[in-house]
């Protein structure tokens, strides 16, 4: 049996938020006596997470994802419930469970700006008390797979957003974490960057077995790394199930984007919706449960002089809306 080692119960996190009342006299009258609105950040969740598992836990902008991560990892305190992140109170023992743990923010960045990720690496060596030689050893490792080397004598600030972004992940698996919390860790990446980043993260977790918190607006994070997925709206647990169902249930349509050398005059393809066209682009909706990708790439290569093809996911807004209007009809 799956050993659980995170563990969420009845989990509620409120803010209160000040009023700002309109004019000079309402302004005066707030500094007095400020009035608080609350704000259900997230509402009443449970959820277990077990060893090796890779979760994405994922929702709209506002839904709360944040604030569960801020929780599991101890920044914030829950209103009330009960967080165990690896035997561990987030909220009462956060320097300990630290040792145990990694964090990914894609927009906010753990290494320092002025200085060469080596410098980063090492400080981190210390602080999680690492010895040298397994630090040595860990370090070649991961560089390897996140093909960095070239990276580690350059200056953070000269990274583009890809380099700096496999950097970040090498950062927070230095110590060798049970678990580890992705947050939009490929958010403004090219298609080849995720792919990278994708791959090496599915295989640590399958050689090691760490346990992946994933949250992402990008489908194909979803797709590609996740076993299972919960979806959070306004704070609430609005689906719990394997990743292969939200896909097979709610991923339904894929947009392909085709660049041509020639200028398209008239595109059609029978189950496909052009979406946009331009001069020498088209955008294709193509309902995948009727027709095929390949299908489609076939008739666009004969027909068209091809000069470059992009595939892209619905936008997870849309998978999760489709699954909120569900679960409340």
């Amino acid at each position: 049996m799956s050993e659980p080692i995170i563990t969420v119960k009845n989990l509620r996190k409120t803010f209160k938020l000040k009023q700002k009342q309109p004019g000079f006299w309402g302004g005066f009258k707030s500094l007095l006596k400020p009035e608080y609105k609350e704000v259900q950040a997230v509402d009443n969740i449970s959820l277990q997470v077990n060893k090796g598992e890779v979760l994405a836990f994922i929702g709209p902008n506002g839904a709360g994802k944040s604030t569960t991560i801020k929780m599991l990892t101890g920044i914030l305190f829950p209103s009330s419930g009960e967080v165990n992140v690896l035997g561990f109170d987030p909220a009462t023992e956060r320097q300990k469970l630290a040792y145990h743990i990694g964090s990914v923010f894609g927009q906010r960045s753990q290494l320092w700006y002025h200085l060469p990720p080596q410098d980063t690496f090492d400080l981190f060596s210390k602080i999680y008390e690492l010895d040298e030689v397994a630090y040595r050893e860990r370090l070649k490792f991961l560089v390897d797979k996140f093909e960095i080397g070239e990276l580690l004598k350059t200056p953070v600030r000269k990274l583009s957003l890809g380099q700096r972004m496999r950097c970040e992940i090498v950062a927070s698996l230095i110590h060798s974490p049970k678990v580890i919390f992705l947050d939009e860790p490929t958010i403004g990446l090219d298609v080849i960057a995720k792919q990278t980043i994708r791959d090496v993260i599915r295989e640590i977790n399958e050689k090691e077995k760490v346990t992946i918190f994933l949250t992402s607006h990008d489908a194909g994070d979803v797709e590609a790394l996740a076993d299972r997925t919960i979806v959070i709206n306004h704070g609430s647990i609005v689906f719990d199930g394997a990743t292969i169902e939200l896909k097979q249930k709610y991923i339904k349509t894929k947009i392909v984007e085709l660049i041509t050398e020639d200028p398209i005059d008239k595109f059609y393809f029978e189950g496909g919706k052009v979406v946009e066209q331009e001069k020498h682009r088209v955008q294709v909706e193509l309902d995948i449960a009727r027709n095929s990708i390949d299908k489609l790439l076939t008739y666009a290569t004969e027909t068209f002089n091809i000069k470059d093809i992009n595939i892209y996911d619905p936008p997870m807004e849309e998978i999760i809306a489709a699954i909120y209007r569900e679960k409340n009809e």
